[in-house]
């Protein structure tokens, strides 16, 4: 079924990854012939919901009326083919990049922090909140470290407008995710003198122009090689005494990672010691595929994540359990696309007789939305915006695709 997975739908994501990673259109016209000219497209259309199927053949379909195909008779498949192997036409580079963009309307909230608010302003008049995420890969440099780091301040400042304009409290303000990748090229284990004197100070701006706004600030979770490095810098930030007060500091924990639970008992602790109640978004984790490809190339005997998706889901059942039991210390953002997983999380406060402000559901923009449109008048949901040019997407989108393909 193309609608969850097929060989098609793989294809159009490696190809939409792909094609920006491309520096010379000859290449790119040889990438559409391969991997689309033998694609199967006939039997998708009209009956495929999918997206990614639906704006590929249209993408094809428009390329074939652009160069003025006259044959009706010609099958989808075979236009599809004759199209592509002309790899000298940039119709087929323009359609093709045209659909792709056509994406971006779905899985982005706005080119810019401006717009997102903009789109974002309908919803959050029924009672969604929204964290937004300035996307973006790893920085290769200061350059490109310094850049995230203005996007960042600029998103902060705005979204600090509109939590003014609405004195919201924290737990209603708008907030933000910053990936501390994006804001140090070095950001690694095995530079953590560097990263604590270089990234530390800028994470610490971020943070304190987030309280003066009155907005949350989330630590993004990334690869579990850099798990302990960004506890560090979180211990550092919740000792910190100019962000007294404010309880906006959050940080993503990753059920996948076997080291979950332990991560939150530490969390548990951390917030007793600073006086503050901590926001943990709990994740199940993104990067799986990856985790298991580096621990076998360096040879470990185990991996640092669950292998198995059902043990990755029970974890994350326990780990929800472990925030509820302990409201003092956390306000916990439940962030899942499974049905099965929010009724456990509802049963879950219902044993507690935890009231719905003690706690939040989270979802992606372009996902689930009709799972959270059934909670929405009785509990809060907040949707992780993204926030960016097309470009930024592709890496963005393929990840998500991979975590949950459905």
């Amino acid at each position: 079924s193309v609608k969850h997975s097929s060989h098609e739908g793989v294809v159009l994501m490696c190809m939409a990854e792909a094609l920006l990673r491309i520096p010379d259109t000859a290449t790119v016209d040889r990438l559409i012939q391969d991997k689309i000219g033998s694609a199967d497209w006939t039997h998708h259309v009209p009956h495929s919901a999918s997206l990614f199927v639906n704006a590929s053949n249209w993408a094809l379909m428009l390329t074939g009326r652009l160069i003025h195909l006259e044959n009706h008779d010609i099958t989808l498949a075979g236009a599809a083919r004759n199209l592509l192997s002309r790899a000298s036409d940039p119709l087929i580079r323009q359609a093709m990049r045209a659909a792709m963009r056509l994406l971006g309307t779905q899985f982005i909230m706005g080119r810019n922090i401006e717009e997102a608010q903009q789109r974002a302003h309908a919803d959050e008049t029924q009672g969604w909140r929204h964290s937004y995420d300035m996307l973006g890969e790893a920085a290769l440099g200061q350059a490109d470290a310094q850049r995230y780091r203005s996007a960042y301040l600029t998103a902060i400042t705005a979204l600090g407008t509109q939590a003014h304009a609405t004195t919201h409290p924290i737990p209603l303000a708008p907030g933000i995710s910053i990936k501390l990748s994006a804001l140090h090229p070095r950001y690694e284990a095995l530079q953590r003198p560097r990263v604590m004197a270089e990234l530390l100070p800028v994470v610490r701006e971020l943070a304190l122009a987030a309280k003066t706004q009155g907005i949350v600030l989330t630590l993004d979770a990334e690869e579990s090689d850099r798990l302990e490095l960004s506890l560090d810098i979180f211990e550092a930030l919740a000792f910190e005494p100019l962000l007294t007060g404010w309880d906006g500091l959050g940080l993503a924990v990753q059920a996948y990672q076997k080291r979950a639970p332990a991560v939150l008992d530490w969390l548990a602790e951390l917030a007793r010691c600073s006086h503050r109640r901590l926001m943990v978004r709990l994740v199940k984790g993104a990067y799986w595929d990856s985790e298991i490809k580096l621990a076998q190339e360096r040879g470990l005997t185990d991996y640092p994540v669950h292998t198995r998706k059902a043990a990755t889901d029970l974890a994350w059942l326990a780990c929800a359990a472990k925030l509820l039991d302990d409201p003092t210390a956390f306000y916990p953002q439940f962030a899942t696309h499974n049905a099965l997983s929010v009724a456990h999380v509802l049963m879950l406060a219902q044993q507690r007789e935890l009231p719905a402000s003690a706690f939040e559901f989270q979802c992606l923009h372009g996902m689930g939305r009709a799972l959270y449109e059934q909670l929405i008048a009785h509990h809060p949901v907040r949707i992780y915006a993204p926030v960016g040019s097309h470009a930024d997407l592709l890496a963005y989108l393929v990840r998500r695709l991979l975590e949950n393909g459905a």
